[in-house]
């Protein structure tokens, strides 16, 4: 069974950077692409940017495009994807979770101050 981790979340200010990390484990999750989603209080849970199994393939949100990049690596033992977020501003305050293939991480906090 895969594991999900993700941690980087933290309090910044406006127009500052965060790096999130998700690190699979327990499984065979370099079969599946994966996923960023993030919940902001009050509102649902929406998409932010996926990577596809090998890496060679990304998609982001047309709300973080040109701010937030996804990449991925699976070059040693664990498989770990990263959302390198830059120019963060107050609407990107939530909390980002990872998704494999329908498997969800437990979440990290982003705050961003104004």
């Amino acid at each position: 069974q895969v594991q999900l981790v993700e941690s980087g979340g933290d309090l910044v200010q406006v127009g500052g950077s965060l790096r999130l990390s998700c690190v699979a484990s327990g499984g065979t999750s370099s079969r599946f692409g994966m996923n960023w989603f993030r919940q902001a209080p009050g509102k649902r849970r929406e998409f932010v940017a996926a990577i596809n199994s090998d890496g060679g393939s990304q998609l982001v949100a047309d709300s973080v495009k040109g701010r937030f990049t996804i990449s991925r690596d699976s070059a040693n033992a664990g498989d770990t994807v990263y959302l390198q977020m830059s120019n963060l501003k107050p609407e990107d305050t939530a909390v980002y979770y990872c998704d494999a293939n329908g498997l969800w991480g437990q979440g990290t906090q982003v705050t961003v101050s104004s």
